[in-house]
C-alpha cells in the first residue's frame, strides 16, 4: 500500500506541483519585465494552474512536508488563507517584506493570487499598481519562496524519504501509514471546515456568513479548487493517481479488517451524495457570491460533508487501529 501511494500519487503530485511552480515563476519573470496584459493574463493561468495542482499534493503534509524547526507544515507555509492584505500591502509600502517569519498569511499562493486578482477582472488596475518597484520584488520574492519551499519537498520525495516512507511500516503514532491517514483526514475537514464551513459562518463563534475569506477569492476560483481537492481526497481513499493507476489503498486496507466490507459501502454511497452536490453546484458565480445569492446548495453540501467525517475519521481509525494525532477543533 505505502509503495502505491509513494509511487502512483504523492511522487507525481509534488512532480507536476514542481514542474507547474517552476512554469508560474517563468511566466512572472515574463510579466515583471514586460507588464503588459497578455504577460498578466499568463501570469494568472500559470497562478491557476499550480494552485490546482497543490490540490493533489494537499494530503501529503508529512515528512519533509510537515513541520520542521521554526517552519510550519506545507500546507501552512504556501496555503494559509485568506491572504492578510493588511499586511502584504503594509510590508510593500515600508519595504520590509520577509517571508520566513511568522505572517504565513502574507506569503505562499493566496498572498501571490491577491497581487494578480482583483476580484473584478480589471486587468487595467492590476497592471497599474505594478508601477510600484517595491511590488514587483514583493510578488517575485514571494514566487521564490514558494518554489525554493516546493522545491525542498520534491526533492526529497525523489532522494532518501521515498524509501523512508515505504520502509516505515506499522500503524503506531509516527508510522507512514499514521501520518498519512492523519493528513488524510485534515486534508478532508480542510475542505469542511475552512475552505467551506468558515464562509458560510458555520465555524464556532461565527454568527453570519463570511463569504470574503473563501479560498482563491481575488480569482474567484474557490469552487474549482474545492471540487479538485474533493477529487483529490477521492484518490487518496482509493490508492487511485491522477491519471487512473488504480492500486491498493485505504479501501483496500479495509477489506481486510472485520467490518471493513460494511464501512466501504457506508463510505463509497455518502462519497457519491457529495460528489452529486459537488456537480450540481455551478463554478460561477464565484463561492462569495453564491453564498450571498444562494447559499442553500452551498449549506446542503456542508451538511453532507459532516454526516461524511464519521466514516473517514472515527470509525476508520477504529477498524484499522489508527491513532488520531491531530486535532480539528469542530466537534466531529
Amino acid at each position: 500500500m505505502l509503495e502505491n501511494y509513494a509511487q502512483n500519487l504523492i511522487k507525481p503530485a509534488y512532480s507536476d506541483l514542481q514542474n507547474q511552480v517552476n512554469t508560474l515563476k517563468t511566466v512572472s519573470d515574463n510579466f515583471l519585465n514586460t507588464t503588459n496584459t497578455d504577460n498578466l493574463v499568463a501570469l494568472q493561468n500559470a497562478w491557476t494552474n499550480a494552485y490546482s495542482s497543490f490540490q493533489y499534493a494537499n494530503a501529503y503534509n508529512f515528512g519533509i512536508a510537515g513541520e520542521q524547526g521554526l517552519n510550519k507544515s506545507l500546507v501552512e507555509e504556501v496555503a494559509t488563507f485568506p491572504a492578510s492584505t493588511s499586511k502584504i500591502e503594509t510590508a510593500i509600502a515600508n519595504n520590509t517584506a520577509n517571508f520566513n517569519d511568522f505572517n504565513r498569511d502574507a506569503r505562499g499562493f493566496l498572498a501571490i493570487e491577491y497581487l494578480i486578482f482583483d476580484g473584478s477582472g480589471n486587468q487595467q488596475n492590476i497592471i497599474n499598481t505594478f508601477s510600484n518597484t517595491t511590488r514587483k520584488n514583493y510578488l517575485r520574492d514571494a514566487i521564490s519562496n514558494l518554489k525554493n519551499r516546493i522545491d525542498i519537498v520534491a526533492s526529497a520525495w525523489n532522494g532518501t524519504y521515498y524509501n523512508e516512507f515505504i520502509q516505515n511500516t506499522g500503524t503506531d503514532v509516527g508510522s507512514s501509514t499514521s501520518q498519512l491517514y492523519n493528513e488524510f483526514i485534515r486534508s478532508y475537514e480542510t475542505i469542511k471546515n475552512l475552505k467551506l464551513g468558515i464562509p458560510l459562518g458555520k465555524s464556532l463563534g461565527q454568527t453570519q456568513a463570511e463569504p470574503q475569506r473563501a479560498e482563491a477569492y481575488y480569482s474567484g476560483k474557490s469552487l474549482d479548487m474545492i471540487k479538485l481537492h474533493f477529487q483529490a481526497i477521492e484518490n487518496v481513499w482509493y490508492g487511485k493517481s491522477k491519471d487512473g493507476v488504480d492500486g491498493i489503498g485505504f479501501k483496500e486496507y479495509l477489506e481486510s479488517v472485520e467490518g471493513g466490507n460494511a464501512l466501504i459501502a457506508s463510505t463509497e454511497n455518502q462519497l457519491l451524495v457529495i460528489k452529486n452536490q459537488l456537480n450540481n453546484i455551478p463554478n460561477t458565480p464565484s463561492l462569495a457570491v453564491q453564498i450571498q445569492t444562494n447559499p442553500t446548495p452551498l449549506e446542503n453540501l456542508h451538511t453532507e460533508l459532516q454526516r461524511h467525517t464519521r466514516f473517514f475519521k472515527s470509525d476508520m481509525s477504529s477498524l484499522l487501529g489508527i491513532s488520531i494525532t491531530f486535532s480539528s477543533g469542530d466537534g466531529d
